[in-house]
């Protein structure tokens, strides 16, 4: 019975806070890339709207909206990839499921081994189950 309430240990704290900031960013980047990929609707959009009135935008003026969303995406790809590299040094095995209270009973975190394929050179893959 004891080894169902493992995850509850309290030296897998900073690995639970991890994985729920990289749970947060994987979210976040879910969000940015659908904004991106509805990016030419609300342009398209916008400009029905603005023939009805025509209206005509700036010289020299230029949509920053999209260039915003591509850097929010690179950033929170950076972050994401950022807190991998983290989680998968907090783990404490290899190729092998921890258990982690994410808050709403156990869930399992772990670092699997990828060989290297195609000029691609070996890694450790992260893998979350909530």
């Amino acid at each position: 019975m004891a080894s169902n309430l493992d995850y509850l240990d309290p030296a897998l704290l900073p690995l639970e806070e991890k994985v729920k900031a990289y749970l947060e960013a994987e979210k976040a980047l879910h969000r940015a890339t659908e904004a991106l990929h509805n990016e030419p609707l609300r342009e398209r959009e916008r400009a029905q709207s603005g023939a009805q009135f025509e209206q005509r935008p700036p010289a020299g003026s230029f949509n920053q909206e999209e260039d915003e969303l591509i850097q929010t995406a690179a950033n929170l790809r950076a972050n994401l990839a950022h807190l991998e590299q983290e989680i998968i040094a907090l783990l404490p095995t290899r190729d092998e499921w921890v258990k982690v209270n994410l808050g709403y009973g156990p869930s399992r975190v772990g670092a699997w081994h990828v060989p290297a394929l195609n000029g691609a050179p070996e890694r450790y893959e992260l893998r979350v189950v909530h």
